[in-house]
């Protein structure tokens, strides 16, 4: 297992190529960076730094936290329906408890008759230049326990994005591609991401 700042400079190193060599898919253009859950103030300190670093050579950074995205969607289904979003979600929560509530958030977020996450991030990331953009998908620890699976939203990205996304990935790994979300022990590490993982 390698570094924070190890799995950074090489992640940065493959940034700054051109072309940048995160993705061998043109219409994925995704990288992974897993990183242990307890190092999450590091990590944002890094993801700074980085940042820095790559407006320094002409790079032009967005960060979008996953949590945004989340609260966004609440907003959007609260719009659609004044029965539903976040003040329905804490309601079901109360009478038939959190993982009825978890259910209702991935329902939310997987639908086509709500708010589907990966439209939701596909219409932010049209609003960038793939030329120079990068976007670092961060605060993905929101959707956790099992709130929505990140590798669900880059299988549905699959074409929808030439922009270069970073997800920063709270998790352990096994082999060279099992991700375990959150080190929790009593999930499967996952390992069908056709994306570089750094970490």
């Amino acid at each position: 297992m390698s570094s924070l700042k190890d799995s950074i400079a090489l992640l940065e190193s493959d940034l700054k190529a051109l072309p940048p060599r995160i993705s061998v898919y043109h219409d994925l253009p995704f990288a992974i960076l897993r990183y242990d859950p307890t190092a999450e103030w590091d990590l944002r300190r890094e993801i700074r730094l980085l940042e820095t670093r790559l407006l320094g050579v002409g790079k032009e950074v967005h960060i979008i936290p996953m949590s945004d995205l989340l609260w966004s969607a609440l907003e959007r289904v609260h719009e659609k329906d004044d029965d539903e979003g976040l003040e329905a979600v804490i309601e079901l929560e109360k009478q038939r408890g959190f993982v009825e509530a978890q259910q209702q958030l991935t329902t939310y977020l997987s639908s086509k008759v709500w708010v589907p996450l990966w439209d939701l991030l596909a219409e932010r990331l049209a609003l960038l230049d793939p030329r120079n953009s990068v976007v670092f998908l961060t605060r993905v620890a929101a959707m956790s326990p099992g709130i929505f699976h990140m590798s669900m939203l880059l299988d549905k990205m699959h074409g929808k994005t030439k922009v270069t996304t970073i997800l920063f990935y709270p998790g352990s790994i096994e082999g060279t591609t099992g991700l375990r979300f959150m080190d929790l022990k009593d999930r499967d590490a996952l390992g069908n991401y056709r994306v570089k993982i750094y970490g």
